[in-house]
């Protein structure tokens, strides 16, 4: 069986990782599965990660099962919320897993994985079996969850039906018979469930594997919330110049868990930062890297072309896209019609900050009529109004 580092990079912490270090050493393919509630349509480079861990599991010959979580999609997760999460029904969870599991086929080899849906054995249980499953966990314990704490604290209202969702993820180990979990490191409360709940049910050790959330373009935490993800299926343009507006700081991070450049190399390319080296030459690499993942080695170079003459030679991009103005639309009319913008309120406040010129004469009225010429939004956008 092919080794990997499949305990070591790109994993925030194994538990117990001496039962997973065990039934590795013993060579017989290990049950693996990986959940998710498809709830969004668009994967970033976040996504990427767990998503990487798991297909080094197929690459190692163990046997993968990717998991929909169709039932608890349905109540949802309340990890990191501070309110009550929006239920989703099986059609809206079916119509985002088409395009999930298409975005996640740029990672992940699904010929080599088995999918299953978690209401197959989830919506079966009786009330009895919610009762026994509920005698293996105290309000306290659920109660030192952070989300829920801080709503305690602040009297937002907790529902019971939230405090099912780590019991139902916690199910599916059983359900499914496996030896590890894996998730992101915000998923280990729940993947824990899993655990206790194996060993009551299967009398089993499970080990669960948790894998980091990296920043965003902006240095925050990537999330379309924050509107600073690059996402898997951008195009090789976009995606290069998205990287390359990242903070110097993500670039190791990058590098780490969203490539497959060897740790020595990422370690000299650390060590050389540090002694004075441009971070900029690496993350020029860091980017070409990416974008050859998910494109080409040859659209990466044509993007970094792009990228230089663009914005190093401050010339207009060869691809910029050209429009008619429709009679007495306004310039924030016009950028969400071209889907520059996602809307007025973007358009509005991308204005009112100075992030928009008309060749070469920034913007700053909100109420402007569009006009033939060049718009240049943000750092990256630009549109030719005809």
């Amino acid at each position: 069986m092919k080794q990997l580092p499949l305990l070591t990079r790109s994993v925030t912490q194994v538990t117990p990782k001496h039962i997973a270090e065990q039934k590795l050493a013993s060579g017989t393919p290990l049950k693996i599965y990986f959940g998710v509630d498809p709830t969004g349509s668009r994967l970033h480079l976040g996504h990427s990660v767990p998503l990487r861990k798991l297909q080094q599991f197929v690459e190692a010959g163990h046997h993968v099962t990717f998991l929909i979580g169709s039932f608890t999609a349905m109540i949802g997760d309340p990890t990191g919320k501070d309110e009550q999460r929006t239920m989703l029904d099986f059609a809206q969870i079916e119509q985002n897993f088409a395009t999930y599991k298409e975005q996640a086929s740029l990672i992940v080899d699904f010929s080599k994985v088995t999918i299953v849906y978690n209401h197959d054995w989830l919506s079966k249980l009786t009330f009895a079996d919610v009762v026994q499953l509920a005698s293996n966990f105290t309000v306290q314990q659920m109660l030192e969850r952070d989300m829920f704490a801080k709503r305690f604290e602040s009297g937002k209202p907790i529902y019971l039906h939230e405090f099912f969702y780590p019991l139902m993820q916690g199910y599916d180990s059983v359900a499914l018979d496996v030896d590890g979990e894996i998730g992101g490191n915000d998923q280990y409360f729940n993947m824990l469930a899993g655990r206790t709940l194996q060993q009551s049910y299967n009398n089993k050790e499970k080990f669960v594997l948790t894998t980091p959330l990296i920043l965003g373009t902006d240095g925050r935490k990537m999330s379309k919330s924050y509107n600073n993800c690059v996402y898997i299926t951008e195009t090789a343009n976009e995606m290069y110049g998205q990287i390359l507006s990242c903070k110097d700081d993500v670039i190791v991070e990058y590098f780490i868990h969203c490539t497959d450049v060897p740790e020595e190399e990422i370690q000299e390319m650390e060590t050389a930062m540090k002694n004075g080296a441009n971070p900029k030459d690496y993350k020029m690499r860091l980017a070409r890297t990416i974008v050859g993942m998910y494109h080409s080695e040859e659209a990466a170079l044509a993007a970094e072309q792009a990228f230089e003459s663009t914005f190093k030679n401050k010339e207009v991009p060869k691809d910029i896209v050209k429009t008619n103005i429709l009679g007495g639309e306004t310039l924030i009319d016009a950028l969400v019609r071209s889907k520059i913008c996602n809307s007025k309120s973007d358009a509005r406040r991308i204005i009112e900050q100075g992030g928009v010129k008309h060749n070469e004469t920034v913007i700053t009225d909100v109420k402007s009529q569009a006009a033939p010429g060049v718009y240049k939004i943000g750092k990256r956008h630009f549109i030719e109004l005809l």
